[in-house]
């Protein structure tokens, strides 16, 4: 990606997010060049897609921290990662906070792992396991779209820690789009749905949420 191109998109993220450091910054703008070059190989993310990476990848992964601030010390469990989203673009923003980035596919936890060390972050560790495998716990459990909620309720609620230390509740965080009535009427009251329309203004998230799910 040209490098201009790069720069403006992170611009796009400095709006929302004001108080990056430079160190913050650049980690973020070596992400396009990074996936770029993995997308050339193993197709992480559709052609159309990568060309839009900052804005529906990176900034919706930071839809989390539009609903959470996680304080230090936290530890977060992202199921199924893919190439790493949204645990890296959340680990950048949070340095101080653990993340666990799980996938079952080899070959995209690869790329995760390269990416997280490419950038020097040293608050992620990429596991190449099922959810149904990990046995620690956690504060949190961050997820995109990987699956059903109660699927990934029923698989996670055991890696939810007891200990509280986060202004939410620990729990589960979801980002989701479209007609998610089906979905969580199983939950009822429990969940608490946010737009992220109401946090950026791009057409993109007209429909995408967070969904939180106390556990």
């Amino acid at each position: 990606m040209d490098n201009l191109f790069i720069s403006s998109k992170v611009n796009v993220i400095d709006t929302y997010f004001p108080a990056l450091t430079a160190a913050q910054k650049t980690q973020l703008a070596a992400l396009g060049d990074l996936y770029g070059d993995w997308n050339a190989k193993i197709n992480l993310i559709s052609r159309k897609d990568i060309e839009h990476l900052y804005e529906k990848h990176i900034l919706h992964s930071l839809g989390i921290a539009q609903v959470i601030r996680f304080v230090g010390g936290s530890k977060v469990l992202d199921v199924g990662t893919g190439g790493g989203f949204p645990g890296i673009p959340l680990a950048i923003l949070f340095p101080e906070v653990q993340f666990v980035l799980l996938d079952s596919i080899g070959k995209k936890v690869k790329v995760a792992e390269n990416v997280a060390q490419a950038i020097g972050l040293r608050n992620v560790e990429c596991r190449h396991a099922r959810a149904e495998e990990e046995v620690r716990k956690f504060d949190f459990i961050v997820s995109r779209a990987v699956m059903p909620l109660l699927d990934l309720v029923r698989i996670t609620k055991k890696n939810i820690a007891r200990e509280q230390r986060n202004a939410l509740p620990n729990g589960i965080l979801c980002l989701k789009g479209g007609d998610l009535q089906a979905e969580l009427a199983t939950f009822k009251k429990q969940v608490v749905e946010y737009e992220l329309s109401d946090c950026f203004a791009e057409e993109f998230f007209e429909t995408k949420k967070v969904i939180y799910l106390p556990v």
